[in-house]
């Protein structure tokens, strides 16, 4: 793609809203230039914030808007009362009218993903939506999904994540093959959900140019970088996602403690700190902080409600990478290939669990 990247951000989203959202953006356009932003908020809040970034003011349109989408907000309500007149809702507009290129919030995930899905569509032959993360590992990134959109797939939603999933490793990581692999509670073929195994037997057959299957993977495969794309479900992948992030806050929390309990681990600290610091970048869940909702017309990113500035910053630059590497027409372009070659499951697509 040539030209500027047009990013179209609520501002209002977050548990912070705009004294986050914006230094986030500051931080965004140091490393993209390029940028330009839609800005759609509560001008009383939002106007005195913006007057001490320079940079954001000058590479952006802000749009007064009467309504902000709460955090606790139920979708339904949320798409009732927020249409139209709401900072969300108009973000999200402005991708489907082609004035920008990508949307971030950081606002109710819930309600943007069903205002994302109903201003949006989806697209040809995808029936759900799914959330997609970029996952630290020993051997670099991996892509997981479904993050916590779709709870309970039958087995062509799972192919369609493992399709959409491919696409995104394509565009992210520059890998013309990637390897994709189904979270399972084992990696024996018979174990797991009867779903799982139909995908898993689909995509073992099949034998899809755009993307190389390795077979089932486990929890602790994850950060090992087995795959490079994960397939799940919404429920296991969101609690993949919460843990994940929890054990990395314990294992920072306890070093901590350790390192500053005797005379001589704070003297072990000060010789090597530069190894720990590296440690605590590479652990630093703010510098995976995003999700792409794959599946849609449209690009829309997730940040993390919680994030701060640096966080909301990650989110910029993973939509703008999404852009940048044609993620839409990468995703159009294997599905197109793998419906018309009617790869179609032959199996039941149960719930049931293996016996």
């Amino acid at each position: 793609m040539a030209g500027n990247v047009t990013i179209s951000i609520d501002v209002m989203g977050g548990d912070a809203g705009p004294s986050v959202v914006i230094p986030g953006l500051d931080i965004a356009l140091v490393r993209h230039p390029d940028v330009n932003c839609l800005l759609f908020g509560d001008g009383q809040q939002v106007e005195p914030i913006l007057a001490r970034y320079p940079r954001v003011k000058a590479a952006s349109a802000f749009r007064h808007c009467d309504i902000s989408v709460k955090m606790d907000d139920k979708p339904s309500q949320a798409l009732k009362h927020g249409r139209r007149r709401s900072s969300m809702w108009r973000a999200i507009e402005a991708v489907k009218d082609g004035e920008a290129d990508v949307c971030v919030s950081a606002g109710n995930t819930g309600a943007l993903m069903a205002m994302a899905r109903f201003c949006l569509r989806t697209m040809a032959n995808i029936e759900r939506p799914a959330i997609a993360g970029i996952w630290p590992t020993l051997k670099g990134e991996s892509v997981v999904l479904d993050m916590g959109a779709t709870i309970g797939p039958d087995v062509q939603q799972l192919i369609d994540f493992a399709m959409m999933g491919g696409a995104m490793a394509r565009a992210l990581f520059d890998i013309e093959r990637p390897t994709v692999g189904l979270l399972n509670i084992g990696v024996e073929e018979v174990k797991g959900l009867e779903n799982v195994r139909a995908a898993g037997r689909v995509l073992r057959e099949t034998d899809l140019p755009m993307l190389n299957y390795c077979g089932f993977v486990e929890g602790d495969d994850i950060g090992k970088g087995v795959a490079d794309v994960v397939v799940t479900e919404g429920f296991s992948g969101n609690i993949a996602l919460k843990t994940a992030e929890g054990t990395a806050k314990q294992f920072a929390t306890l070093l901590r403690q350790a390192m500053g309990r005797t005379l001589m681990a704070r003297i072990g600290y000060l010789f090597a700190r530069q190894a720990f610091e590296t440690l605590k970048e590479k652990m630093d869940p703010r510098r995976a902080n995003g999700g792409v909702f794959l599946g849609l017309n449209g690009i829309v990113i997730k940040s993390h409600g919680g994030t701060d500035a640096e966080g909301f910053a990650a989110a910029v630059d993973l939509g703008y990478d999404m852009v940048r590497n044609d993620l839409l027409a990468k995703i159009a372009q294997d599905l197109s290939h793998y419906h018309r070659a009617r790869f179609l499951p032959d199996a039941n697509p149960s719930g049931a669990a293996a016996k």
